[in-house]
């Protein structure tokens, strides 16, 4: 992500400061610009060796991404006047008590249905 050319050109401080941005800690003593460089330089591909390791952030397993299209596939779709509900809804207009308690559950499941929809779209390609 940075070469050795770009950040040695930069002050301690500089230094410090990116490490701070992306928190990462520097390795050896923090006097030395070489401590800073070499983590900068190197957590981009200790961070991938991590992910091909199962360390930290990891894709679930497929039954679980089947289980998440499962649950996407119970709450089903909105009919004509729920979707006419939901975009009357979207605009700022409010049911009154207790109808309104049903409204928000209503957008509850639709935004939770759009958020499935989100994250089988982006574990699909995985």
């Amino acid at each position: 992500m940075f070469t050795r050319t770009e950040l040695e050109v930069l002050t301690i401080p500089q230094l410090r400061n990116l490490c701070q941005r992306y928190g990462v800690k520097p390795t050896g003593s923090l006097a030395y610009k070489t401590s800073y460089i070499t983590t900068l330089m190197t957590f981009s591909a200790i961070a991938l060796k991590q992910l091909e390791e199962g360390r930290g952030l990891r894709l679930p397993s497929f039954g679980n991404v089947q289980a998440i299209g499962t649950a996407l596939d119970e709450i089903n779709s909105p009919t004509d006047e729920q979707i006419a509900l939901i975009r009357i809804s979207f605009e700022g207009r409010r049911m009154e008590y207790p109808q309104r308690y049903y409204q928000e559950k209503l957008l509850a499941i639709y935004r939770a249905k759009l958020l499935l929809e989100e994250v089988i779209n982006l574990l699909s390609p995985l």
